[in-house]
C-alpha cells in the first residue's frame, strides 16, 4: 500500500535568496511551506552563494528602484527578526561618459522615483572620495545614499531560519525533475529524482540557471533565459591605504558604465583586497563550468589602472571566485504565472540576469502575493511577463546599452 502524501499549501523549489524569501513570505502568511533544494543548503553551485553583493537604487530602468527601496525596508525587518546584519550601508557612486544614454536614464530614473542624486565633474570626486577615484575629463559621477553591501550566503541563511521560525518545511539534496497536475487533489504534485513525491495547492520555482531546462521539460515552453559563467575578482590595495577603501571611511560600492560594464564593493569581506570584477561572463549549462576566469582580464587592469592608479595592483587579482547569472535577452526579470494547464497554480521567478540578489526580499514577497493572492500590488508585471518574448524575441525595448557581457 502507497503510503499518503503530505499536502503542502505551497511548495517552493529552489533555495537559493529567491527561495528562501518566498518560503519565508509564504510561512508568514501561515501557508504550509516546504522548500526544496536540489543540493547541500548555502551551496556555491548557483548564484546566492559568496562574500558579497551590491545593493543599488540606480537603474536606467525607472521600474526598479522603486523594488529595491521596497527590499531595503524588507532587508532590514528581516535582520531586526534575526539579530544579526546582513546589510551594510555605504553610497553608490556610478561614473561614465558624461554623454552616456545609459548613464542619464540612470539620473532621470532617480528623479521619476525621487531619489536625491548629485551628479560630480573629476574634480568634485577627487576631493568627496579622499583622491582614490581619477576620472577622465569628460566622465561623471552620479551619488546617491542608497547603496551598500549585502553578505549573501548570511543572508540566504538568515531567511530559511526565519521560515524554519515560521514553521516552514526545508529539504536539500531534493533534485525536481518533474511537476505535474494533481488529479487526486486539484493542486500539483512535485516529482524528485530519487522517486519522493510532494503534494502542494501551488508551487513557486526559483531554480536560476537551472530553470530553462526545468519549465521546458515540464511544460515544453521555452523561457529564453541563458546562463552564464562568471568571475569574482579582488584586487590587492597599496599598502598603507588599506582602511582608506573601507565602508568606515565611506568608500562607496560603484559601477562604471560603458564597455566592459565594471562594478565593485569597499573592501570588507577580505582585509587589504577590493572586489571588482567585469559584469559579464562565458554562456554555459551550471554543469559546464570552468571555474576560471570567463573573460580577458587586459580591460579591467587598464580600467583599474586609470581610475586607481598605483593604490590598486592591477597586475593580477590575488583571489577569484566563480558564480553563475541567469540572463534574459533584455536583462529583466521573470516574474510570473506558468498558465497552460497549470494556470495561476504554478508561478516562476528567474532570469534576473546578474542584478536580482538586492531585489530578493521584495521578489519574495510578490511571488508569495502571486501564488496566495492571484495578483501583487508591489509591481506592475508588465515589464517581467513571459509573454513579452512572443511579441518581441529581445523582450522589453531599451534605449540604451546592455550592460551584461557575453565571452562566446
Amino acid at each position: 500500500m502507497e503510503k499518503s502524501i503530505e499536502i503542502f499549501d505551497v511548495i517552493v523549489i529552489g533555495a537559493g535568496i529567491m527561495g528562501s524569501c518566498t518560503a519565508y513570505q509564504t510561512s508568514k502568511r501561515n501557508q504550509k511551506t516546504l522548500l526544496l533544494e536540489q543540493f547541500d543548503f548555502l551551496h556555491h553551485l548557483g548564484s546566492s552563494h559568496g562574500e558579497s553583493r551590491t545593493i543599488r537604487a540606480t537603474y536606467p530602468e525607472d521600474y526598479y528602484p522603486k523594488m529595491v527601496l521596497k527590499s531595503e525596508t524588507l532587508w532590514r525587518d528581516a535582520e531586526e527578526q534575526i539579530g544579526y546584519k546582513v546589510y551594510f550601508k555605504t553610497p553608490q557612486l556610478d561614473i561614465g561618459p558624461s554623454n552616456s544614454k545609459a548613464l542619464k536614464a540612470v539620473i532621470s530614473s532617480c528623479n521619476k522615483n525621487s531619489i536625491p542624486v548629485r551628479v560630480i565633474d573629476r574634480n568634485t570626486m577627487f576631493q568627496e572620495f579622499d583622491d582614490l577615484i581619477q576620472l577622465p575629463d569628460n566622465w561623471i559621477g552620479v551619488v546617491t545614499e542608497y547603496g551598500g553591501v549585502i553578505k549573501p550566503t548570511k543572508a540566504v541563511s538568515m531567511f530559511q531560519t526565519l521560515a524554519i521560525k515560521n514553521g516552514a518545511f526545508l529539504k536539500d539534496n531534493m533534485e525536481v525533475v518533474d511537476i505535474k497536475k494533481d488529479s487526486l487533489t486539484g493542486g500539483v504534485l512535485v516529482i524528485a529524482k530519487n522517486g519522493e513525491k510532494f503534494s502542494g495547492k501551488k508551487c513557486v520555482v526559483t531554480v536560476g540557471p537551472w530553470m530553462n531546462k526545468l519549465v521546458r521539460n515540464i511544460t515544453g515552453i521555452v523561457i529564453p533565459i541563458q546562463p552564464l559563467e562568471t568571475t569574482v575578482l579582488y584586487w590587492k590595495i597599496k599598502k598603507g591605504y588599506e582602511s582608506k577603501f573601507t565602508i568606515g571611511n565611506g568608500f562607496p560600492t560603484f559601477a562604471s558604465y560603458g564597455e566592459p560594464y565594471i562594478y565593485g564593493t569597499p573592501s570588507l569581506e577580505y582585509p587589504g583586497l577590493i572586489k571588482i570584477p567585469i559584469h559579464g561572463g562565458r554562456p554555459c549549462e551550471p554543469t559546464d563550468r570552468t571555474w576560471e576566469p570567463t573573460q580577458s582580464l587586459d580591460p579591467l587592469k587598464k580600467w583599474i589602472q586609470e581610475k586607481f592608479g598605483d593604490l590598486v595592483d592591477s597586475t593580477r587579482p590575488v583571489v577569484t571566485q566563480s558564480c553563475m547569472y541567469s540572463v534574459t535577452p533584455d536583462e529583466d526579470f521573470v516574474i510570473d504565472f506558468l498558465g497552460g494547464e497549470f494556470g495561476d497554480d504554478v508561478v516562476v521567478g528567474g532570469g534576473f540576469s546578474g542584478h536580482g540578489f538586492k531585489m530578493g526580499p521584495i521578489v519574495g514577497k510578490i511571488l508569495s502575493d502571486l501564488v496566495i493572492d492571484g495578483e501583487t500590488k508591489d509591481v506592475e508585471l508588465m515589464h517581467f511577463r513571459i509573454k513579452r518574448f512572443e511579441k518581441n524575441s529581445k523582450g522589453n525595448l531599451k534605449n540604451f546599452d546592455d550592460q551584461v557581457s557575453s565571452a562566446n
